[in-house]
């Protein structure tokens, strides 16, 4: 039943991502329900559903290959701060305590959510899809920055990177949304590549979920790009950003008011503490 589960969201995530994005938000929550309250079990989820959905980013490199002709120069300055970035944002899942990463869950999943909810105003600010002046050198050297700070975001969790990597396109002077499209897919495959490799090597992995997952967001993806033209993709991206904040107050709820709660509840008195050990004396009156 859990395993039917976690290849439903898989399933349902490859779609969404081929035509609205936001697929981990659908894939991350579900495996942490099923890891339950293990201490590292944020960065199992993480780990897992990156690798569960690394093959979509993969794939959508060859179904834009024919737009990558002329880009060069756009490649070579951006794959270097995006695979970086990545770097780093993956190892800081691996290396910091797990505690950090799971009291940032509801946080990543509510700047996901709201980067997915912005993403009609963020293409209108930065003029996604229309022509631009040819970008000056300082405006190269700020944008391969911020692709830098989207690896390390993309490394860490990964949800809304493509808005961010689009913007930071349409600002180097990129107008050709199929060309802005393939290039965000192979920085993204970049990335998303570089965390697979050290979640692998660190063995965060759960690939007993991770496996079926990845067979299941690959269909997923197959059957979203066949129903792109049918489905609603307002509508798409609607629900799941009603998901997203459903799920983000849930883990506010969890993170910040229910767990302390049991923390504080499961803790004995400091009087029975003290005697537990042999030393009710400390608390003898004077």
């Amino acid at each position: 039943m859990e395993l039917a589960l976690l290849c439903l969201s898989a399933l349902v995530a490859g779609a969404v991502n081929s035509v609205a994005g936001g697929g981990t938000l659908l894939t991350f929550p579900a495996l942490l329900s099923i890891l339950g309250n293990i201490p590292n079990a944020g960065v199992l989820a993480n780990a897992t559903s990156t690798v569960a959905l690394c093959p979509g980013s993969v794939a959508g490199i060859w179904g834009y290959r024919r737009e990558f002709e002329g880009m060069g120069r756009w490649i070579a300055y951006l794959v270097g701060p995006s695979l970086l970035g990545g770097m780093i944002g993956s190892l800081l899942v691996v290396l910091l305590d797990p505690s950090i990463f799971d009291r940032l869950v509801p946080w990543l999943i509510l700047t996901a959510t709201l980067l997915l909810a912005l993403q009609p105003a963020i293409s209108r600010w930065t003029g996604i899809g229309k022509p631009h002046d040819n970008p000056s050198r300082l405006t190269i050297a700020g944008i391969m920055v911020l692709q830098f700070v989207i690896g390390i975001y993309g490394g860490y969790f990964g949800a809304g990177i493509g808005i961010l990597m689009l913007s930071a396109l349409a600002m180097m002077g990129l107008s050709d949304i199929h060309r802005m499209n393939g290039l965000k897919s192979l920085l993204a495959a970049g990335i998303n590549g570089t965390s697979v490799v050290i979640f692998v090597y660190n063995n965060v992995v759960r690939w007993q979920y991770a496996l079926p997952m990845m067979g299941a967001a690959i269909a997923g993806g197959f059957l979203g790009a066949h129903y792109a033209r049918k489905l609603d993709k307002t509508l798409v991206r609607r629900i799941v950003i009603a998901i997203g904040f459903s799920l983000a107050g849930w883990f506010f709820v969890k993170t910040y008011y229910l767990a302390p709660r049991k923390t504080l509840e499961s803790t004995p008195p400091v009087r029975e503490a003290a005697q537990a050990i042999g030393s009710p004396a400390v608390f003898r009156r004077v």
